[in-house]
């Protein structure tokens, strides 16, 4: 089988792949003109988010048996026209959760505390105490939004934090534990001090956090999103930020990011965007979250193994 590499991964995953007797080719220079005259060629695709799996590419990949996304969000491939042609996808969730959970705590701390903030007066000569007098996690109701792979994990996170932790997962039932109270989303719009965002992109998901969203908020609330930045209308958070429904938020993702999460898109900065960038409530991170060194090794390792078991039969 001839695999091509879209994107650069950890170079476990050809490794491997390689001792399977699959041949691994660089890809990664490939224009999309250049791909659809290749892509017939192969029977394995690996990609981060580079070039669009359309259905236009995928009619051409007439040998195609799977596609492998390193990272969770598959919204960059047609997963539906995929299945049609009888082509496997494969992602790995697994892979960065724990960085994505690990990220959205610390940057959760760093609002609650001014970290930022202070560090930057300290550098300048300034020692303000009191305008840099923190709030605590403890006591707090986190919701969580989304219980897959990476909610799970920043629910093990917030674990020790003596908070009471609210999840809701519209594909998910009856995972109440130890850990979080499955509950709906009515009811962490109602109870939530903290909303953290763990949803893929999707149609129904595309804003879903708008000006309906933060009307039904009980209380003000911080907010995370470390999912994919056009769930969230940001427009409608500058609006939520300036009215207090929202007292500060930790953003990882903006959705004026380039499709391949490499760039902010607009040439022009959109006002709602130099709102977020001017405000000392909110945190922004450059999609970084699941973007550490031992995720990139295990975001490999995970989809060597899937693709290990799809295809041990025939290798």
């Amino acid at each position: 089988m001839r695999i091509l590499f879209l994107d650069t991964v950890h170079d476990h995953l050809a490794s491997h792949l390689s001792r399977m007797d699959f041949q691994c080719e660089d890809g990664s220079k490939l224009t999309r003109d250049e791909v659809l005259e290749s892509i017939s060629n192969y029977e394995g695709i690996v990609i981060r988010s580079r070039i669009k799996l359309d259905k236009e590419l995928l009619d051409k990949a007439t040998k195609l048996r799977f596609i492998a996304r390193a990272g969770a969000g598959m919204e960059n491939i047609d997963v539906d026209h995929a299945k049609m042609l009888g082509i496997r996808c494969f992602n790995a969730p697994e892979g960065n959760r724990e960085a994505v959970a690990e990220h959205a705590m610390g940057m959760l701390l760093t609002l609650f505390n001014h970290i930022n903030t202070a560090d930057v007066e300290v550098r300048k000569g300034l020692w303000r105490r009191e305008e840099n007098r923190g709030v605590e996690l403890l006591g707090r109701t986190v919701g969580i939004i989304g219980y897959g792979n990476t909610g799970q994990a920043f629910a093990k996170r917030l674990a020790g934090f003596g908070v009471l932790v609210y999840a809701y997962d519209k594909f998910k039932k009856d995972f109440s534990g130890d850990l979080v109270l499955e509950t709906n989303l009515e009811s962490i719009l109602y109870e939530a001090e903290v909303v953290s965002l763990h949803v893929p992109l999707t149609e129904e998901t595309h804003h879903m956090v708008n000006d309906a969203f933060f009307e039904k908020l009980k209380n003000p609330i911080y907010l995370i999103n470390t999912s994919r930045g056009p769930v969230v209308d940001t427009e409608a958070l500058v609006r939520a930020i300036e009215s207090g429904k929202v007292l500060g938020a930790c953003l990882d993702v903006l959705e004026f990011e380039k499709f391949n999460f490499e760039q902010i898109e607009n040439e022009e900065i959109p006002a709602s965007l130099q709102y977020l960038l001017d405000s000392d409530k909110v945190i922004l991170t450059p999609h970084v979250a699941g973007w550490t060194r031992e995720s990139n090794a295990k975001i490999s390792h995970v989809l060597a193994e899937k693709i290990q078991t799809e295809f041990s039969k025939v290798h």
